[in-house]
């Protein structure tokens, strides 16, 4: 068997070993309570495996926010929400993929950090984050670490806010090294 062949077989198996039962959920939020240990999800981890380039650190863990890094993030959160059409994954398979045409709330969160890493933001301050919304409901959001405090892109929302002003309470958020949580 090739190693990609392999790599997506065994991705598959492990993603479906790790979930515990299905939640009922919107059609933009995670499908099931997925464990995340230290390095992440482990149907994100699978996506690093798969595409490394995506998982890599780099930059300040922490930029400067100008008029001009604002308006390439409102950019970005914008085309992103309107190019993915939400549709829910399978409760035993969760698919992290970049710009897809239907996806979860996973593929907009790295499709926003592709474009953005992209345009020249530092990879490092740019961080997943598996968050409650305030009807409970898990859901996953790009936050962004600037020096006016961090801003979340929500394909729930077109508006970007500060973190503490977006309703949601914190689950787990990746550190600069995207492979690495907490």
């Amino acid at each position: 068997m090739n190693k990609f062949l392999f790599s997506i077989v065994t991705g598959a198996m492990l993603t479906a070993v790790s979930i515990s039962g299905a939640v009922a959920y919107a059609p933009t939020s995670i499908a099931t309570p997925e464990r995340v240990s230290s390095q992440g999800p482990l149907s994100f981890q699978m996506f690093c495996m798969l595409n490394p380039a995506e998982c890599r650190p780099g930059g300040a863990s922490k930029i400067s926010l100008t008029q001009d890094v604002m308006t390439v993030l409102e950019r970005v959160n914008a085309r992103v929400n309107r190019s993915i059409r939400p549709k829910q994954d399978s409760a035993a398979m969760q698919i992290w993929q970049i710009n897809p045409r239907a996806g979860d709330c996973k593929s907009y969160v790295v499709s926003k950090r592709h474009e953005l890493i992209e345009a020249g933001l530092p990879a490092s301050a740019l961080r997943i984050a598996f968050v409650n919304t305030r009807a409970g409901e898990g859901h996953a959001v790009l936050v962004v670490k600037t020096s006016r405090g961090d801003l979340t892109l929500d394909n729930l929302t077109g508006e970007i806010k500060q973190f503490r002003e977006s309703g949601h309470r914190l689950v787990s958020i990746a550190g600069a090294d995207p492979r690495r949580w907490s």
